[in-house]
């Protein structure tokens, strides 16, 4: 009897557990994609270490001004005399680990700000693209102008707009993020789709008299997953430089959690004084960004290699 129950969840866990092993294989098999994973995970690292420990508190002001390196101060002090390295790890928890959802109360969930803002497109804009792109006609030709006309605009007009317009906040930056990649989403699913629906597959679901909805969720969106996934780790890179670009403007995340691109704009002033302190965080921001790129590049060449 303990046999017979225990044998489908271990069929179960073996399962996953080859799936597990496979993509790892598959990150590994491309020196890109493990470079670049290898940047994402100290990053990671940081932002958790930094959940329970920091040298110092990341808003306190306990030292001298625009101290260069040393021994007490990894990367020196920024013009108010606060820790740049505890500041930097600090960022880290905004783009990838968690997101404010209000300050009075404090709400906070997991996930960073980039993370959810990428979920957000790939949501809409997937159910958008699957749709247009199955039922086809009118419907299609309407929302890809529609669509179209978001790309059009300049990605960086479209996030002041919205953000001049709702105000500051993580969920006003992740709606800003969600709104502009959305339609980027939209168009990829699309294409896919009006390739996927021709199958037999899909023939034979309508045959046996499936839903639509049914039909664009169960046969044709799993079957698009690997470009959108590839997509998608691509549009995180882009939110973490949107997110610093905000930040640089003054219309990022609010205080008090600092993030990277109001850390670049709040030292530029001081630039003669410290240029390190400008250095640092748009490092950070430069290699996290970087690393993300290379992980989805890598990922993307073997997938296209192991599918070929």
């Amino acid at each position: 009897m303990t046999t017979a129950a225990t044998t489908p969840d271990m069929s179960k866990r073996a399962s996953f557990l080859k799936q597990v092993r496979d993509a790892l294989e598959l990150v590994f098999s491309s020196r890109t994609a493990t470079v670049g994973l290898a940047i994402v995970l100290f990053w990671m690292g940081v932002g958790l270490l930094s959940l329970f420990w920091t040298p110092y508190p990341p808003n306190a002001q306990m030292f001298s001004a625009n101290q260069p390196p040393g021994a007490a101060n990894w990367m020196g002090t920024d013009h108010l005399g606060r820790d740049i390295w505890s500041r930097v790890m600090a960022g880290t928890q905004v783009v990838l680990l968690k997101t404010r959802l209000s300050n009075d109360p404090p709400i906070v969930i997991p996930g960073g700000v980039a993370i959810w803002g990428v979920i957000g497109a790939v949501v809409v804009g997937g159910l958008l693209g699957v749709n247009a792109g199955y039922r086809g006609g009118l419907a299609d030709q309407i929302m890809m102008q529609i669509l179209d006309a978001f790309i059009a605009f300049p990605v960086i007009v479209l996030y002041l707009v919205i953000v001049a317009s709702l105000g500051r906040g993580d969920l006003i930056v992740i709606a800003a993020i969600t709104i502009t990649g959305a339609p980027g989403v939209a168009r990829l699913v699309r294409g896919l789709t009006l390739d996927i629906k021709t199958r037999e597959y899909i023939r034979a679901a309508e045959t046996r008299g499936e839903s639509k909805w049914y039909i664009m969720l169960r046969e044709i969106l799993p079957n698009v997953r690997g470009p959108i996934l590839v997509d998608a780790m691509l549009r995180v890179g882009y939110a973490i430089f949107a997110i610093g670009t905000l930040g640089f403007l003054g219309l990022g995340l609010p205080p008090p959690d600092p993030d990277w691109g109001s850390m670049v704009n709040d030292a530029r002033k001081y630039i003669y004084a410290n240029p390190l302190a400008v250095a640092w965080p748009a490092l950070a921001i430069a290699t996290l960004v970087i690393g993300v790129n290379l992980f989805a590049d890598g990922l993307r060449e073997e997938i296209m290699r192991y599918q070929r």
